[in-house]
């Protein structure tokens, strides 16, 4: 049986805590990827989105524009910039429009 810990925690801690033990991080981080990219690109952008998809440090993102691909291929260094500031860490190293 589990030894208690005495000690307050807080809410934070311990859900974190329980992350790092459960290597639950990588499935936070893709949903949040998601997110960040819906609330960065604005609405105009998220429609033409069809599929958001990390992969180690890379991030996928399936267009159904080609001449948006092409216009966000130009910016990808900023995008990256922005969702890495929206999530807090440098969880994206670069991005590949589909």
């Amino acid at each position: 049986m589990a030894k208690r810990d005495a000690d307050p925690k807080s809410i934070r801690d311990v859900l974190g805590s329980f992350v790092e033990k459960n290597n639950l991080q990588t499935g936070i981080d893709k949903v949040n990827v998601a997110d960040a990219w819906r609330d960065i690109m604005g609405p105009a952008i998220s429609k033409y989105t069809s599929q958001i998809k990390l992969d180690n440090d890379r991030l996928f993102v399936q267009l159904s524009s080609s001449v948006l691909r092409e216009e966000l291929g130009y910016g990808k260094e900023k995008i990256i910039r922005n969702l890495n500031e929206e999530l807090g860490k440098e969880v994206i190293k670069s991005i590949v429009l589909r």
